[in-house]
């Protein structure tokens, strides 16, 4: 008893000595005090391809964008979004050709355009990360482009093998990751749209496609086809430095893709090195260990726990912008002007699956950002008096602050305008797409599902984008009016849409074919959670206000986006996020010549409009100019009228820092950005000592009062154990031969049991 007096009363020293020494109790990263030069994020989905030319998901962008540098990237400060350089020297020049190949003056027409040539040139000096594809020995022969079995015994990661090297960077690296893109092997999601851009792209796949077949290569059986060997006649290295792409017709959207991974170079040494099958059987391969330039290399790949970048330490360099918008340097934005990047020495991602236990991590420093989720949204944020959304106390006492962005991203419910009900282009066909727009208010569907967080979408651009018009004038008609006494926009009330209903066809929502309401079907991807299911019910309320009987139709992803490719639907619900700040890159949705079902495009709609697409080719190659807004603005009234889709929302963000992490600018456009973050280590530590005192005085209580309960047992235990037994007389215990004490002889079983 008293042995386990003892034990509790240790235990209660040892937790509180450990308290007074560490101070924190709860860390989750016991190795690490906070005070190492590290960020600490997390990440939701396990990483499918850190291949530049196959990753196209911004949960694989958020890695492969800090270890990989195409030509060009977004400036971090500056709003419009503005391309500039990073691994170019120089912004690209562009020449323009007619059909014969003569040149042709800067200012052509679009139309007598029949190729645009981009000629890019790198900066010299910049260098590869350490890698074993690289390494050489002696004889200047590469030491891990033929390994055996055995060689490969024992190792398990790129950093297992014990010779490491580099080489520069050149243009050839370039060029041969546009060729990847062609690579039947490679599988790249962006060679459809190139084929229709890249000249000769398209046949370079079938050359590529014969070759593997006469070497016999398969999925069981890989092997390297060197590209350097098979030209692309449209893009070639001009010199080490240099090089060129040539592509049909003029258009200026190409320099944004000139700042994506698929641009990005990739040395042939490491296709050699990662073609190996006694590598792949060990998953060791370019989808999981990147090969770049770029200031930070993947350190450890682990999806299932965590992912650690770390400095790279043949960073050739650069510097954080001396310049930004009005305002920045007010906001402490421009305090690391000109200082060398990256600022940090690593970036930990820890996976989290849920946003609580992020959540929670959060408020006890243990990450140094996040996100507003709805499981948090009112511990975070509350509406002030002017109706607007500010931090909470609780984390403005925490030194916490808040960035604020819009979204370049449009979610939308659609038609499928070839399906006989809810498609078509008559003026019927019109009021009733018309009155389900009217009748699905998109105000209430934010804040109930969205905790406010968005804005109402009136047509397909979203705000950033050029073209975009915020004013009063540019609201759908179709779908507000403005109040004749106060002048301001207002959505339609719900007896305008039975109207238009009525007008359709369907009185009251009565299907006259049947003499019974309306069905319609909503196609879904299943998602599994509560929220789910309340929006469907949510949407279903909003068709029967107009009498329609809505029949949600749930399948997984893979079913749904057959039933898309295939025309298999009416209604649907998806959403875009720019791939470039360019309008283009939203109204090419409803292009008809990008027709889901006949071109397999983006056009998931099928819409085609041919007022609409001939506006479309016209404004595609044009400059930003107050003419091509113009055109825009057409193009949107038409799509209004028309309403192929219900116009959605855009999602608004809020990130919050903590008060150790330097301003920070959010970027929609691109993912490179953690290399401009900074924190202060220092202030962390302590923070996260003060936010995660243990309380210990409890547990000295209860402690103390498991001792004062166990006293008296102890006691009675005690003098049970020491006070001299008073026994009967038969209970007399006789010792037997050996002296030992013997049964009572008190009964007949005692004597049949005497041993004399």
């Amino acid at each position: 008893m008293f042995g386990k007096l003892r034990t509790i009363a240790l235990c209660i020293c040892v937790l509180f000595t450990q308290a007074c020494e560490n101070g924190v109790w709860n860390n989750p990263y016991p190795e690490l005090d906070g005070s190492d030069n590290t960020l600490y994020t997390s990440f939701s989905e396990r990483p499918k391809h850190l291949d530049p030319a196959v990753s196209y998901t911004a949960d694989e962008w958020i890695f492969i964008n800090q270890i990989y540098e195409p030509p060009l990237q977004y400036h971090y400060l500056k709003r419009p979004y503005e391309l500039v350089t990073l691994a170019a020297s120089e912004m690209p020049s562009v020449r323009y050709l007619d059909k014969m190949g003569n040149e042709l003056p800067q200012n052509a027409l679009p139309e007598d355009i029949a190729f645009s040539v981009y000629k890019i040139k790198i900066k010299p000096g910049i260098y590869y990360q350490l890698h074993p594809a690289f390494a050489k020995n002696k004889e200047n022969e590469y030491l891990y482009h033929q390994l055996t079995q055995a060689q490969v015994s024992g190792k398990h990661t790129i950093y297992d093998f014990p010779e490491q090297g580099t080489r520069e960077l050149v243009a050839d690296d370039y060029v041969y990751q546009i060729k990847r893109l062609a690579d039947p092997t490679v599988n790249s999601p962006i060679l459809g749209l190139m084929e229709n851009y890249i000249v000769g792209i398209k046949d370079y796949a079938q050359i590529l496609k014969k070759k593997y077949q006469e070497m016999g290569v398969s999925e069981s059986n890989t092997a390297f086809l060197d590209l350097r060997s098979i030209p692309l006649e449209s893009v070639y290295a001009i010199d080490k430095y240099t090089y060129e792409i040539k592509i049909h017709g003029k258009y200026p959207q190409f320099s944004y893709w000139l700042a994506m991974p698929f641009y990005a170079p990739m040395p042939w040494e490491a296709i050699k090195f990662y073609a190996q099958n006694v590598l792949l059987a060990k998953n060791i391969s370019l989808d999981w260990y990147p090969v770049g330039t770029g200031p930070f290399i993947l350190r450890k790949n682990n999806p299932n726990s965590e992912m650690i970048l770390e400095k790279n330490k043949n960073f050739h360099g650069e510097h954080y912008p001396s310049e930004g918008d009005p305002g920045d340097k007010a906001r402490g934005l421009l305090a690391e002007a000109g200082k060398p990047l990256p600022f940090l020495d690593k970036i930990i991602f820890i996976l989290e699956r849920e946003s609580i236990p992020y959540w929670s991590k959060f408020l006890q420093g243990y990450y140094d950002q996040s996100g507003v989720s709805s499981d948090n949204f009112d511990q975070a944020l509350q509406t002030t008096s002017g109706g607007n959304l500010e931090l909470t106390q609780s984390l403005i006492d925490k030194g916490i602050k808040l960035n604020t962005s819009i979204q370049p991203t449009n979610f939308y419910w659609g038609f499928n305008m070839t399906d006989e009900v809810v498609g078509g282009y008559s003026v019927a066909k019109k009021k009733l797409r018309q009155a389900i727009s009217i009748a699905i208010d998109m105000e209430e569907y934010i804040n109930i599902f969205l905790n406010g967080n968005g804005i109402v979408a009136q047509g397909p651009l979203p705000p950033s984008i050029f073209g975009f018009n915020e004013s009063d004038d540019a609201k759908n008609s179709f779908i507000y009016n403005r109040n004749a006494k106060n002048r301001k926009i207002e959505r339609k009330t719900i007896d305008e849409a039975k109207k238009l209903l009525a007008e359709a066809g369907y009185p009251r929502g009565i299907d006259p074919k049947t003499k019974q309401p309306l069905i319609l079907y909503y196609d879904a991807i299943v998602s599994g959670g509560p929220q789910a299911q309340a929006q469907f019910s949510w949407l279903r309320k909003q068709f029967r206000k107009l009498g329609i009987e809505l029949v949600v139709r749930a399948t997984q992803y893979n079913r749904f986006q057959d039933k898309i490719a295939n025309g298999d639907f009416q209604i649907y619900f998806w959403g875009w996020n720019a791939d470039y700040p360019d309008p283009e890159n939203f109204l090419f949705l409803l292009y008809g010549k990008n027709g889901k079902v006949k071109f397999s495009g983006e056009n998931a709609s099928n819409y085609e409009n041919n007022q609409f697409d001939a506006l479309y080719e016209q404004m595609k190659s044009m400059e930003n100019t107050p003419k091509r807004a113009e055109i825009i603005n057409k193009m949107i009234k038409i799509v209004q009228e028309d309403a192929p889709w219900v116009w959605g929302f855009h999602p608004k963000i809020y990130v919050l820092r903590q008060a150790w992490v330097a301003p920070f600018k959010t970027n929609a456009m691109s993912r490179n950005t953690l290399k401009y973050m900074s924190l202060n280590p220092h202030l962390r530590a302590k923070f996260r000592v003060e936010w995660n005192q243990a309380i210990i005085w409890p547990l000295i209580l209860v402690g103390l009062g498991l001792i004062l309960l166990c006293i008296p047992a102890g006691i009675g235990y005690w003098r049970k154990m020491h006070t001299p037994l008073r026994l009967k007389k038969s209970e007399v215990i006789y010792p037997n031969q050996e002296g030992e004490g013997n049964m009572p002889m008190s009964s007949e079983r005692g004597k049949r049991n005497n041993h004399v």
